[in-house]
């Protein structure tokens, strides 16, 4: 009986059907004659590397070989070697026609690949800001022959993102680059230029905007091991020796959006961009966060690291080493943190008020320091005025003090009353006229006013609120 359709008799590991992509692009897809053995195939690819399977497709029915086969890698540059070396060659003297030999399809990739297909060459890679391309060049170029390297940049200012492209001649060698090269540069393959999806690797800036949460996500503390690819959560991480930056790097193992990470990381206050980039070496959900400021980047790290989403799923989030000063970093998160936490305590007790800046706190106009072109003060509308607009409002890091709230809504004119709700970062303005609630929203929405961001929206309606299910604490 013809061995050819037989199935990897040695001794060696056999993947199951979940292991077939296992690393990806690991299986080669082969047309070949219909003669062929399994043992000519052995023979021949195995100089390559390891061998971990072959299959010879035969006809349910007469059993003859349909002249297509697979082989099985146990790592991805040994199958692209194969293919750069095989396809087009003939396999016996016998032989009349070369085999065609591809990277086979997997459920990340929608067709087989061959030797000339970009998306088996280019690299996407997370660099120290520093580098510049002749770095970047200089690190990556020991894996093989380099047609171009590019670093993505700020449009506007020019300075760099921290992430870079690199094309090489080969698979092969973009293959041995992503599995030898340091782990920090967190290389993957990279989207294809001629795919749509090539925007959201040069546009980082999300144009999104989501309103405050009513709450947090509850959230499972897990550490996150990167050594094992994503495989497994360890309790006993060193995360002393672990880079901080302003920049995190994260990992799933099941697809998200870059609408989905935006939701996700929007909770913590700060996000500057986010930005997702498809990994066709593996079926893993992969993104890039970065924060305005490195204290909510922390927060971010240990509040959603081990997060569950979807359900049964944990992320896993980690700091992107920036070449960014460490010490730096937690001396100045030290000081906003103290500075904000003092503020609080401040604006919230008439008593330090008085004591700090002495007097009552009524006696002296309040200060507002802002960028903001705020109109001139308007009178307040009597207490019992109809209401026609209310505004919620969110402050970060700490709300303002109720004087100067009212000094800068008042602005507006027709301001009824404005007021905090205890215990929490929030407050409403009611006003007699929707222009001037419409004015406020415009003028104030997104704006520093005393060290505090403020988001200035409009409220849902008395009735509205009064038909929402009470929250219990």
């Amino acid at each position: 009986m013809d061995e050819a359709g037989s199935c990897a008799s040695g001794g060696g590991f056999r993947p199951g059907v979940d292991n077939l992509d296992e690393p990806p692009n690991s299986r080669i897809f082969l047309v070949i004659s219909k003669y062929t053995s399994e043992s000519v195939l052995r023979e021949r690819f195995s100089p390559f590397g390891e061998i971990q399977d072959i299959w010879v497709v035969r006809d349910k029915h007469t059993k003859e070989s349909k002249g297509i086969a697979f082989v099985k890698f146990a790592r991805s540059s040994q199958a692209c070697r194969a293919m750069e070396e095989m396809h087009g060659q003939c396999l016996t003297p016998s032989d009349t026609k070369p085999i065609k030999v591809f990277i086979a399809q997997s459920r990340s990739s929608g067709s087989h690949r061959d030797v000339e297909d970009e998306e088996l060459t280019r690299i996407f890679v997370m660099i120290p800001k520093s580098y510049t391309e002749e770095d970047l060049r200089e690190k990556f170029k020991v894996f093989g022959d380099i047609e171009y390297c590019s670093i993505i940049k700020n449009k506007v200012t020019g300075e760099s993102k921290g992430l870079g492209y690199v094309r090489y001649l080969k698979p092969s060698q973009a293959a041995q680059a992503i599995e030898n090269c340091d782990r920090s540069y967190r290389a993957i393959l990279a989207e294809p230029k001629n795919k749509a999806s090539e925007s959201s690797e040069q546009d980082y800036y999300s144009n999104m905007r989501q309103e405050t949460l009513g709450h947090e996500p509850r959230v499972n503390m897990f550490s996150f091991e990167q050594q094992s690819e994503f495989s497994s959560f360890d309790k006993n991480d060193n995360r002393g020796q672990e880079a901080i930056s302003k920049r995190l790097s994260v990992v799933s193992r099941v697809p998200f959006t870059e609408e989905q990470l935006f939701s996700i990381f929007d909770i913590v206050p700060g996000l500057e961009y986010c930005e997702v980039q498809r990994d066709p070496y593996s079926n893993y959900g992969h993104g890039v966060v970065q924060y305005f400021n490195v204290a909510s980047a922390i927060y971010a790290k240990y509040k959603l690291h081990g997060f569950q989403y979807p359900p049964g799923n944990r992320i896993g989030v980690s700091f992107i080493d920036d070449g960014s000063n460490a010490t730096d970093l937690l001396r100045k998160m030290a000081t906003q943190m103290v500075a904000a936490q003092l503020a609080s305590m401040v604006w919230n007790n008439a008593s330090q008020q008085q004591f700090l800046f002495g007097g009552s706190s009524g006696s002296q106009l309040p200060q507002i320091q802002t960028d903001v072109a705020l109109p001139s003060c308007k009178k307040k509308a009597p207490p019992d005025t109809p209401v026609k607009e209310r505004l919620f409002i969110v402050f970060n890091p700490h709300p303002l003090p109720l004087d100067v709230l009212e000094d800068i809504f008042c602005r507006f004119g027709n301001l009824i009353e404005v007021y905090l709700v205890s215990g929490k970062n929030v407050g409403y303005a009611k006003y007699a006229d929707r222009l001037s609630a419409n004015d406020a929203i415009a003028t104030l929405h997104g704006k520093i006013l005393n060290g505090v961001r403020l988001k200035v929206m409009l409220a849902d309606s008395p009735r509205e609120e009064s038909n929402k299910r009470q929250r219990t604490y």
